[in-house]
């Protein structure tokens, strides 16, 4: 079988050549405008043979013949001038031709034929010459519905590179194709297929329509704001490391995270976080759930098979606990967060905790609780695992530093840009004590760290302050969009309660007993209005009904008329349980 890639010229040996597509804009040349050569009127007329063909010709023969006495093409193109043509086929493609572009071309140009392999096959029959072989290989091609009608051929130039052979014997192929109307060709417009097997016309490619987003309003918690990604500083981080990055740092990513980054990942974290993290303990992972998971499995090598997680709590990170392989304790969580009096009378030996602001509930894990849980970690030779969950936005003071710094020994931390940034860049940070810094990358064998490139974007991010600028501005309008979201609410859905307010991107409306929290998050979806229920974050349902709101991935302007339809919503009074059915 043939290499799918690697130049027309190694394929021949094997009969079948993978049809690659250049540029289809460029103009092709047709059967006029093929290369004169000697008796260029005459097909059957051989053209003079090149130097490199003397040794081998022993008579006359036509451009097929021609390649054929090279043993089928063996060695006749070395593998840097197929890179060379393949480097440059692109650019002379498009440079062919000019012509302002028409509604025609512009659907045609999305129309490619892609690496369709033809069977040139040997000379036989009626069919000794390498143009005639073409030929037939094409039309077969386009019968059997391989190329479809609307594709562009290549440039017949690009081809006959790729191919080994003359131009002369691409153009004569073209030329006969669209003698007998398989293929069609237009001065400064590209050589197309002009014939389907089923004589249906081509169909346009659809182009690409902007993504709608599905809701008009968003008040569900989990992003930032998606609007403010500092789009044009990113782009020059990413744009002044693929600039500078020394060649090996192209090579395959350290396992735990470039250097780089881990560096700046422990200045940050020491100084805006009171974390104590040095390079050599830190991790560089997909964010927070791949670090979870990373964690449990260092901790299960260990011996550690029991769990303990916030209820209500984060869902992923349940799953995460489980996928590693551990039993998983759910311990409530109250107005001063976990409760360590309860974790204690479990089996647990780690729980993982969000000291900062606990999500969903927005409660903060107080003084008093962080002295405990690290007291507890001892007493069971355990380990706490915290969620640094959106605690960079705090509004009543600044943000509250890390448990971690308590006890470096006890206490993992987890982080990643999800929240301040944007969760499609995929970064995040692990800090392991120092002392299991070496089971936590022998526990995960196969791990891999984010791309390179993004690392070191985000290093550059960091260093040069813009991280640090765009919290600050982030915190500003926040806390200007919490304050709005507080005000509305408070005017049209008086009968709720708001907790939660003091940090994070998201709020908590407790409602009146009997509240249809299901039916309302239904009905607002059916409005265009994205809500979650608090009972979504519960393993099990709670006769306390309360809605998650988020106010990240919102604009101030559409908290008003969000906050009218769920007040609409609520308004709707409870759809009645349907009867069991006989």
């Amino acid at each position: 079988m043939p290499s799918t890639v690697g130049g027309f010229g190694s394929a021949l040996r094997s009969n079948l050549v993978p049809f690659s597509q250049t540029n289809s804009r460029a103009s092709v040349e047709t059967r006029e405008t093929r290369e004169t050569r000697e008796n260029p009127g005459t097909s059957e007329t051989p053209r003079t043979p090149e130097p490199a063909e003397t040794a081998e010709a022993t008579k006359t023969a036509e451009p097929s013949e021609a390649v054929e006495t090279q043993g089928t093409l063996e060695a006749t193109e070395s593998s840097e001038a197929t890179e060379a043509t393949e480097a440059t086929e692109a650019t002379e493609a498009t440079e062919a031709t000019e012509t302002p572009e028409t509604p025609e071309t512009a659907r045609a140009a999305t129309s490619h034929a892609w690496a369709t392999l033809l069977d040139i096959g040997p000379p036989a029959g009626g069919r000794r010459r390498l143009h005639d072989r073409l030929a037939h290989a094409l039309r077969a091609a386009i019968r059997e519905g391989r190329l479809a009608e609307g594709d562009a051929v290549p440039p017949s130039r690009a081809l006959a590179e790729q191919l080994g052979c003359s131009r002369w014997v691409v153009t004569e192929a073209y030329g006969q194709l669209i003698a007998e109307g398989y293929l069609s060709a237009r001065a400064g417009s590209a050589t197309r297929v002009a014939w389907s097997p089923d004589g249906t016309p081509p169909q346009p490619r659809a182009r690409r329509a902007p993504a709608h987003p599905p809701i008009r309003y968003d008040l569900a918690p989990g992003l930032p704001d998606l609007r403010a990604f500092p789009r044009r500083r990113w782009a020059d981080a990413v744009r002044a490391v693929a600039g500078s990055a020394v060649h090996y740092d192209l090579g395959l990513p350290d396992p735990a995270g470039h250097p780089v980054l881990r560096t700046t990942v422990a200045q940050y974290l020491r100084r805006s976080r009171g974390a104590d993290a040095h390079p050599e303990s830190v991790s560089v992972c997909a964010g927070v759930t791949d670090a979870l998971v990373r964690t449990c499995r260092a901790l299960r090598a260990e011996g550690i098979v029991d769990l303990a997680v916030e209820h209500p709590g984060w869902g992923r990170l349940r799953d995460a606990a489980l996928t590693a392989g551990l039993r998983v304790h759910a311990v409530p969580v109250d107005q001063d967060g976990l409760r360590v009096d309860d974790l204690a009378r479990t089996t647990a030996r780690a729980v993982v905790v969000g000291a900062a602001h606990q999500f969903p509930t927005g409660t903060m894990l107080s003084p008093a609780r962080r002295a405990h849980l690290v007291r507890w970690a001892r007493e069971v030779d355990g380990f706490v695992i915290e969620d640094d969950y959106d605690a960079e936005f705090r509004y009543d003071h600044h943000p509250v530093a890390v448990m971690q710094g308590m006890d470096p020994g006890r206490v993992y931390l987890l982080g990643s840009v999800s929240k301040t940034l944007s969760p499609a860049l995929g970064l995040g940070w692990l800090v392991a004590p120092g002392t299991m810094t070496r089971a936590l990358r022998a526990a995960n064998p196969v791990a891999t760290a984010p791309p390179v490139l993004d690392q070191l974007a985000l290093a550059t991010f960091i260093d040069r302050g813009w991280y640090d600028a765009h919290l600050r501005a982030a915190r500003r309008r926040f806390r200007t969009r919490r304050d709005l979201l507080i005000r509305t609410l408070g005017s049209q859905v008086p009968q709720g309660r708001i907790a939660g307010t003091a940090a994070g991107l998201h709020i908590l409306l407790h409602l009146p007993d009997g509240t249809d929290t299901h039916g309302a998050v239904r009905a607002a979806a059916a409005a265009g209005l994205r809500l979650a229920d608090l009972d979504d974050y519960r393993t099990n349902p709670s006769t306390q009904r309360a809605l998650v709101l988020g106010y990240g991935n919102i604009t101030d302007t559409e908290i008003p008329p969000a906050v009218t339809l769920l007040a609409a919503t609520l308004r709707r009074p409870a759809r009645a349980p349907s009867a069991p059915s006989a």
